[in-house]
C-alpha cells in the first residue's frame, strides 16, 4: 500500500511538472491537494509523513471521523464539498483552515456569526458552476461578481480566489471552457477591485484533467484517485447534489 501510494505521488508529481513547463509557469505556482474522501487515515498518513501537506474532504461526516487519528500529523484541510449551514460549526471545530465551497450569501452569513462568536476568521474559495449542470453546485457565472462583493462585506471570510468542479468529460475542449470561464471570472474580479479580495487562487482539475487545467491557470489541483486508487463510486457521485443532500 505504501509502495503504490509513493509511486503514484511521484508519478501525479511529475505530470504537474511537465504540464507546467508546457506551459510555460512555474511548478512552485500550482499546489498538490490530496482529495481524502473515502480514504483511510492510515492511508493518508502515507503521503502526510512524505511529503504531502494539503488535504480536504468533500463530506464533514468523514473529516469528523479522521480528525483524531490525523490532528497531530503536520497538515493543512480544506473542505471542498457542499456545506450545508447546520455544519459550519463542525467544520471550525475540526480545524479546516479554507472552504473552497462557497457558493451562496446564506451560507456566508452562517460563516460569518460563527466565525465571530469564537474571534476567528477563515479563508474561501468562491465555487462557481462553469458547467451550468443542475447536479453541480456552485454560484452561476452570471453572478459570481455579485456574490464576491457581499461576501467581501464580512470581515471574518478572506476571499482567496475561486473553484470549479467542471465538466466531467473526456472531450478534452469541453472541460477546457470550463476552466477558461474561471479564469475570466478571475480576471473580471480583479479589474473590480474589491477591497479585500485577492484572486490568487484557482483551484480546478482533478485526476484526469489536471495538464487541462495547469494549461488554463489552476494554482490548485486536487487529486484523489490518481494516488489513493479507484473508489467504489465514480467522481460524479461525490459531486451530486441529490446525493450530497441525501448523505448529509
Amino acid at each position: 500500500m505504501k509502495e503504490d501510494i509513493l509511486h503514484n505521488l511521484k508519478d501525479i508529481s511529475r505530470r504537474i511538472q511537465n504540464a507546467c513547463e508546457k506551459a510555460g509557469r512555474n511548478p512552485e505556482e500550482v499546489k498538490l491537494l490530496l482529495a481524502t474522501k473515502t480514504v483511510s487515515a492510515e492511508r493518508i498518513k502515507i503521503a502526510l509523513e512524505n511529503g504531502q501537506t494539503l488535504i480536504a474532504e468533500n463530506k464533514v461526516q468523514e473529516l469528523k471521523e479522521k480528525y483524531e487519528d490525523l490532528k497531530n500529523t503536520p497538515h493543512e484541510s480544506h473542505f471542498i464539498g457542499h456545506l450545508q449551514t447546520n455544519k459550519v460549526k463542525d467544520i471550525l471545530k475540526y480545524d479546516v483552515t479554507c472552504v473552497q465551497s462557497l457558493d451562496r450569501l446564506e451560507l456566508a452569513e452562517k460563516l460569518h456569526q460563527r466565525l465571530s462568536a469564537e474571534n476567528k476568521t477563515l479563508e474561501v474559495l468562491l465555487q462557481v458552476n462553469t458547467s451550468n449542470e443542475e447536479s453541480k453546485f456552485g454560484v452561476s457565472p452570471n453572478d459570481a461578481i455579485e456574490l464576491t462583493r457581499k461576501v467581501s462585506e464580512f470581515s471574518t471570510l478572506k476571499i482567496k480566489g475561486l473553484m470549479t468542479i467542471g465538466l466531467f468529460s473526456a472531450e478534452t475542449e469541453k472541460v477546457r471552457s470550463c476552466f477558461k470561464i474561471l479564469k475570466n471570472i478571475q480576471q473580471d474580479i480583479i479589474r473590480e477591485n474589491i477591497p479585500g479580495v485577492e484572486m490568487k487562487e484557482l483551484s480546478m482539475g482533478m485526476s484526469g484533467d489536471l495538464e487541462t487545467a495547469i494549461e488554463e491557470g489552476a494554482t490548485i489541483v486536487r487529486v484523489g484517485t490518481a494516488v489513493f486508487g479507484a473508489r467504489i463510486y465514480p467522481d460524479s457521485y461525490y459531486w451530486d447534489e441529490g446525493n450530497n443532500n441525501k448523505e448529509e
